[in-house]
């Protein structure tokens, strides 16, 4: 089975169980992936019904298993993802004697991969996405770029990545039109240009905002602009800056859902840096984790290996240290600090995290959250 097969049976399996909020968007992944104005305008035709009458889902499924059974006859070239389009080697950037300094940083960046940048402030994360995004020179080292189209100066090669900064600038005019904008650059034909842009409209939820200016609209839907914005111009390596700040919980999940399915485009992916403090979420989509500190670049499973093998544990809860230190006494507890509100547990390696989850409800604790941290690079902010 093609991983197009596979992708559409996902979506087939998401309508099957009524899950048409998350299915849908699949759905139009695997439309954007045809490159069929065709089937682009069915799915533009379909939104537009969905959001007349939001509560037709059994139809809705329907309607959009229907165009699925088109998109399974399309033939889709896969791209070939192994060779890296960002080769780093040795990378220093110094601001001056007794002064901070990032690196050396050595990496490999290649398509269709997610890459959690993560660190405490003032380690290097923007400085080292600034660098890959050619907007700051680097002191030593080599950092080469091996993109698809051929960049004969500096103009060609940056219009082929693109760097979302914290802060995105604002833009006048309507939603739509600034997106129209930027497929007129590329030379694409009016009518072209309405189905794409509408097409990418519908990807990111933007449908009833599409007529808003700057201003009507919220932190999470200003990011989604961008993001389609992005999409629009086919870059091969997007890189963000803490695109989850000023977001709530359930507009960071969509966010972090839909970038992973930009990387993850079977026949246009995208190499995606993403320097997040929200450890936990950015770690479930990344393929790899950049940890940087004081500047320097750690390899997060290598500093678990080097590590003891200790089963880590955040648990927060209404308990005194003694009756915790009391009941997990027969778990090997080596130690158990108090840090940020919460209670951090330290067990030797024959310890599992199930007796741990086991004794606690053995002792009726009443545990309002809690984790194994083991394995996170949650576990170097807590040390």
């Amino acid at each position: 089975m093609s991983k197009s097969e596979e992708r559409i049976k996902e979506v087939l399996a998401f309508f099957k169980n009524k899950d048409t909020v998350l299915g849908y968007r699949k759905f139009m992944d695997c439309a954007i992936d045809t490159q069929d104005l065709t089937i682009y305008k069915e799915v533009i035709e379909l939104t537009d019904w969905k959001e007349q009458f939001p509560d037709k889902e059994n139809e809705l499924i329907e309607k959009a298993t229907t165009i699925l059974n088109k998109i399974s006859k399309k033939a889709i070239e896969e791209y070939n993802v192994q060779t890296p389009i960002v080769t780093a080697t040795n990378i220093v950037k110094s601001y001056g004697q007794n002064r901070f300094t990032l690196g050396p940083i050595s990496l490999d960046i290649k398509k269709r991969q997610v890459y959690g940048l993560v660190g405490e402030n003032g380690n290097g994360k923007t400085t080292l996405l600034r660098i890959l995004a050619k907007e700051l020179s680097h002191n030593e080292g080599q950092l080469n770029f091996n993109f698809d189209k051929q960049h004969s100066n500096s103009f060609d090669l940056r219009s082929k990545l693109v760097y979302i900064p914290q802060r995105t600038q604002k833009w006048y005019g309507s939603l739509k039109d600034n997106l129209k904008f930027v497929l007129s650059n590329y030379g694409v034909s009016p009518e072209e240009n309405e189905t794409r842009v509408l097409m990418m409209i519908a990807r990111f939820g933007l449908w009833n905002y599409k007529h808003l200016k700057w201003s009507e609209l919220s932190s999470g839907y200003k990011m989604r602009f961008e993001l389609a914005r992005t999409l629009l111009r086919q870059p091969e390596l997007l890189l963000l800056d803490e695109p989850l700040a000023n977001l709530d919980v359930l507009a960071q999940q969509v966010i972090l859902e839909d970038l992973k399915a930009i990387c993850n485009s079977l026949n246009n992916p995208i190499a995606l840096i993403l320097s997040s403090q929200q450890l936990y979420e950015v770690e479930k989509i990344s393929d790899k984790v950049i940890y940087l500190k004081e500047g320097k670049y750690k390899e997060k499973d290598d500093l678990i290996e080097q590590d003891e093998n200790q089963l880590i544990v955040e648990i927060d809860c209404k308990c005194k240290r003694e009756k915790l230190i009391e009941i997990f006494n027969h778990l090997s507890l080596e130690k158990l600090i108090f840090n940020g509100g919460m209670y951090v547990a330290y067990f030797s390696n024959n310890t599992n995290f199930s007796s741990v989850l086991e004794t606690l409800g053995k002792h009726n604790i009443d545990v309002i959250y809690t984790r194994n941290i083991s394995k996170s690079t949650r576990r170097f902010f807590v040390s």
